[in-house]
């Protein structure tokens, strides 16, 4: 009798289990249904048993799986267009940190070169056209490209006909891979043109060199509207990231009292990096920390703290992170908006790496 009677209540305990499980996914759905009544618009669960409430859990499971496709083609055409950038870059940057600080910097080198035009992502054309990713600033150096490619793409699947610039995807990649590494957001406007040609030249003179002094680096930013603490707050990229043991073990590049993890004797590969900081993989404030006990990498961080002024806001920055992330938000907006050379033809490239089939006699 007492077994018979402890298998009813063991079968009872399962039953109320099932049934609790239920009425949490009931909550859940409807829950759903008031902040998003079309997301499972042609779903009609019924809960009045537990045999149709665990068939139509297992219903909702199937549709989750395919469901990111579709939340996006709900949203506004300029949310489907971030959320479909965010996915790309997040899944990037969980694959490989160091890719949030080369999308960063692959934006820089864009808008820093004849305005934020997508120009830096045109693969050269052998004997036809040659672009600004073998210049000497991006050659080995500049990366993220099949990340930006991946972006483009997932827009083109996920959010029909919205039409979006490679430029535009640079930007919001930059953006969500700062926020990504734990700084600050900020607005990024969409509306960008991209060039149909770029620039190996102006790669090579108007892009901040690691050798420059304070001089031509406030010469280079004031070229494109920047002020010094907007220069130095933008400086505060290198907060993550590497650089390549080439770079900074080539005399002029470093900074000679630097602690480096490089070995400069040795015979160097692109493969052997140099953090820039000592939390490479953060965004932070220890990059301007570093400058101001004579740490930075580069010489020309280390120069920041060379002149009253720049260093002044060096220790700004470094006294409290909220200023610098504010500041450095800020920056980007305005980098962001850097125009296309006047005169330049644009369009809305099919696919970042070439111009448009109709525009290829153009170039």
């Amino acid at each position: 009798m007492g077994f018979r009677l402890s298998h009813l209540s063991l079968a009872l305990s399962f039953v109320a289990l099932a049934l609790a499980g239920v009425a949490i996914y009931r909550n859940t759905y409807e829950a759903m249904i008031m902040n998003n009544g079309s997301l499972l618009q042609n779903v009609s669960p019924n809960f009045d048993s537990l045999e149709s409430g665990v068939a139509s859990i297992l219903t909702l499971n199937n549709k989750k799986r395919n469901s990111d496709k579709y939340l996006r083609q709900q949203l506004t055409p300029e949310a489907c267009v971030f959320s479909a950038v965010r996915g790309v870059v997040d899944s990037a940057i969980d694959a490989e940190t160091r890719m949030g600080a080369s999308l960063i910097r692959l934006h820089f080198h864009d808008c820093f070169v004849d305005g934020c035009d997508g120009g830096i992502l045109l693969d050269d054309i052998n004997g036809t056209f040659t672009g600004e990713q073998n210049s000497p600033p991006n050659a080995n150096s500049a990366r993220g490209y099949e990340v930006i490619a991946q972006a483009k793409q997932s827009v083109i699947d996920t959010c029909p006909n919205i039409s979006v610039s490679c430029a535009d995807i640079l930007a919001i990649a930059a953006r969500d891979s700062v926020v990504k590494l734990g700084g600050q957001t900020y607005n990024v406007a969409l509306g960008r043109s991209d060039a149909r040609t770029a620039n190996f030249t102006g790669a090579l003179t108007q892009l901040p060199a690691p050798f420059d002094n304070l001089t031509v680096q406030i010469q280079k930013f004031s070229d494109k509207n920047f002020t010094l603490r907007e220069m130095v707050a933008l400086a505060g990229a290198h907060t993550v990231g590497f650089a390549r043991c080439s770079t900074v073990c080539t005399s002029g590049n470093v900074n000679p009292a630097a602690q480096l993890q490089c070995n400069c004797s040795a015979t160097l590969t692109d493969s052997d990096l140099q953090q820039l900081d000592t939390t490479p993989s953060m965004f932070d404030k220890v990059y301007y920390d570093d400058l101001n006990n004579n740490q930075g990498i580069m010489f020309s961080d280390q120069v920041l703290t060379g002149d009253a002024t720049t260093a002044g806001f060096v220790t700004d920055y470094s006294n409290d992170v909220s200023v610098f992330l504010g500041d450095f938000a800020a920056a980007m907006i305005k980098m962001g908006d850097l125009p296309p050379s006047a005169g330049a033809q644009l369009e809305i490239r099919d696919v970042c790496s070439r111009v448009n089939p109709t525009s290829v006699a153009s170039m």
